[in-house]
């Protein structure tokens, strides 16, 4: 029995389709955890800063004495980020994503060298500006190359692997800053050895295809179909070409002119980028980063001054964030970006709230980082892999590039406003009315959701960039039967 899509070609009903699990196909899932190693770099970059500012602080006085200059150590990773981001989308679309991951690889490793020689603050920060570099391009490229070569049903889980990558990296940075507390040369060794992941991804992506996708629409569909053969049966192998032979002749039609105007100027274009950047806006201005940045630091602000203390307190909140990410793989697919990003959100305003409250009562540092463990556990499964999924897979092909390096260089510039204020924020307003303002921040954060957000769940990327259309242009009776089946 089949079905008609909404493009007319023929799509075998799930009664009769080979049944597509997160392991039916070791192929897939080696492509996922080897990409997703940028996650890990992400995530170990994130949090290994926290634990290295600590050691950093009493080797150089002018850091221990200037806030700024500890906002700054941390934030140029951002910086670099941002850059890195808004170049990566011109060069996944021009180079594709697998020369992408290459590049990202090289520059990070390179920033991690230099960090660990430095005999200065300012050449840690160049350091993290390379490293940031890095980071940067592969959080635009390791979501995409995912996203592109996953089956439809499982593509929200494959993509926040990724995010558990991010996850486990930051855990990882944990474990090396506890490892590292009694060696000499302490913040040298935890920020060089993130050189190794980096190293590692290179070599074993140089034996991965490039995305399917990508090599259908820009260079040969033989090596595509190649590809494609290795994660569909024939039946569904069959289907996919179709879909990427219209989607191929669409994009004809209209690549004469791709750029970034564009983006704001064609409407679809343009509110699937307005909820996929907010998202991005949304998941650092909600604290995430203010968390893992600063967990030691937070975590001493509420009473525990020992640094070897305050890592392990924050080694505990990171394991949580993983784990509450492992639960965000199943969710994703079972309960929907849309419904579980609202439900994380609510937990998370209520955990700030909770928060704020701890801090206003000084004496209980206890309490403190019961707050933080409810955010995290509120925060890791939902607003956690939602945008970056979400941004994996709402754009059109010819605008997948652009609009997924715009909406990262969102969430970098994000992140560098939350970590390079919160600190002086903190000394300015107190830390319970930092928390208090990140709540506030939520609330929005919830009614954007709910109103520009869809459900794409189990969609084609074809049906999804369909959505878009017909918010844009009008619905029909079509179109909404697609929007309750995402619902």
């Amino acid at each position: 029995m089949t079905i008609e899509t909404f493009s007319g070609s023929p799509r075998l009903d799930a009664s009769v389709e080979k049944k597509i699990t997160y392991f039916s196909n070791k192929y897939v899932l080696g492509l996922t955890v080897i990409a997703g190693i940028g996650g890990l770099l992400f995530g170990y970059d994130t949090g290994v800063i926290s634990g290295a500012l600590l050691y950093i602080r009493d080797e150089f006085e002018a850091v221990d004495q200037s806030s700024f200059l500890q906002e700054t150590i941390v934030s140029m990773a951002l910086v670099g980020a941002m850059i890195g981001a808004a170049a990566g989308g011109g060069i996944n679309d021009a180079y594709g994503r697998k020369q992408a991951t290459l590049l990202a690889d090289v520059i990070f490793a390179l920033g991690s060298f230099v960090m660990a020689a430095a005999w200065n603050p300012y050449v840690i920060i160049f350091g993290r500006l390379l490293v940031g570099l890095g980071v940067g391009i592969a959080s635009v490229t390791a979501p995409m190359y995912i996203a592109e070569a996953a089956p439809s049903e499982i593509r929200g889980g494959l993509v926040s692997t990724n995010v558990l990558m991010i996850t486990s990296g930051q855990f990882l940075s944990y474990l090396v800053n506890l490892a590292f507390t009694e060696v000499r040369g302490t913040w040298r060794w935890m920020l060089g050895v993130a050189a190794v992941p980096a190293i590692i991804q290179f070599f074993l992506m140089l034996f991965l295809p490039e995305s399917p996708r990508w090599l259908y629409m820009k260079r040969s569909r033989s090596d595509a179909i190649v590809v494609l053969s290795k994660i569909y049966d024939p039946f569904r192998l069959e289907e996919e070409l179709n879909q990427l032979s219209a989607a191929l002749e669409e994009e004809r039609e209209r690549r004469n002119a791709v750029s970034y105007w564009d983006v704001f100027r064609i409407k679809e274009i343009r509110l699937a980028f307005l909820a996929g950047a907010g998202l991005q806006a949304f998941q650092q201005f909600t604290g995430i980063n203010t968390v893992m940045y600063y967990s030691p630091t937070i975590v001493q602000m509420a009473g525990f001054k020992s640094n070897q203390l305050a890592l392990l307190l924050s080694l505990i909140v990171a394991l949580m964030n993983a784990a509450g990410t492992i639960v965000g793989i199943y969710l994703i697919d079972h309960f929907g970006r849309r419904k579980l990003a609202l439900s994380s959100l609510s937990g998370v305003i209520l955990s700030l709230i909770f928060l704020s409250v701890a801090f206003y009562l000084e004496s209980l540092g206890w309490l403190a980082v019961l707050g933080l463990a409810l955010y995290i556990s509120f925060f890791a499964p939902g607003m956690g892999p939602v945008p970056w999924t979400v941004n994996s897979e709402i754009y059109p092909e010819s605008y997948r590039g652009i609009c997924g390096g715009m909406s990262a260089t969102v969430n970098w510039v994000s992140n560098l406003v939350v970590a390079q204020s919160f600190l002086s924020v903190a000394e300015a307003v107190g830390t319970s009315s930092t928390f208090l303002i990140l709540a506030v921040i939520g609330v929005a954060a919830f009614g954007f959701v709910f109103l520009f957000v869809p459900e794409t769940k189990g969609l084609s990327f074809e049906e999804v960039e369909r959505i878009w259309k017909e918010r844009a242009w009008g619905s029909s009776i079509h179109s909404e039967s697609l929007l309750e089946n995402g619902d």
